[in-house]
């Protein structure tokens, strides 16, 4: 088959100025539990593109443990390749793509490190083999093989036994949301897009972007 020919015609729902939220936190909050309770695979992951030294942008796959007013929080390893893109340009943006239900998210904004109060409560709350995870991998770096990721694991897991405490290389980003866009696929590829932008004053400017 050829890949040029894969189409799909978007027809399950619209968006509205009418019917979406001033508010683009409690936009994303609907579509959100729209997700989540329409059961589409894993409506928490997320895609974060950050961007190197030399300018060129990456992305990966992360989950969203968090969000409000104040931004968009997720967890991971300060040492990776993200964290050390972060660490020169704390600038991101964030993508959530539902298939099932035609829509997608688009966040920009910049990126800070949750407090470490945060970073410890969350780690406390992890399943205990995803805590020895987050001591076993040296995320990024090159490794020989997977014997080294078990060797650590079995290292660091008798080591700490029950309590493995926060690595201090490990915590959480909070994106401080300054746009946001809403996409709705529609027929004819006329798509719903709906972009947020914040204000000096605070607030929200919503205007209606050609597909």
């Amino acid at each position: 088959m050829n890949i040029a020919d894969l189409r799909k015609s978007y027809e399950k729902a619209e968006l509205s100025e009418s019917a979406s939220h001033a508010d683009p936190v409690q936009q994303f909050d609907r579509w959100l539990q729209e997700a989540i309770s329409s059961e589409v695979p894993e409506p928490n992951a997320m895609t974060v593109a950050t961007v190197g030294p030399d300018l060129r942008p990456s992305t990966r796959v992360v989950l969203i443990k968090g969000f409000d007013t104040q931004g968009i929080v997720w967890y991971t390893n300060y040492a990776s390749r993200k964290g050390r893109e972060l660490a020169g340009n704390p600038f991101a943006a964030l993508q959530f793509h539902w298939v099932e239900l035609e829509r997608v998210v688009r966040i920009e904004g910049v990126v800070e490190r949750v407090s470490d109060a945060e970073s410890d409560a969350y780690f406390k709350s992890r399943p205990l083999d995803s805590r020895i995870g987050a001591w076993a991998s040296p995320q990024s770096d090159v490794i020989d093989s997977r014997a080294v990721l078990v060797a650590n694991a079995a290292r660091f897991g008798a080591q700490f036994l029950l309590n493995p405490p926060r690595p201090p290389h490990w915590g959480g980003y909070r994106l401080k949301a300054e746009r946001w866009e809403f996409w709705q696929g529609r027929k004819s590829r006329l798509h719903d897009r709906l972009r947020y932008t914040t204000q000096a004053d605070g607030t929200w400017l919503r205007e209606r972007l050609a597909p």
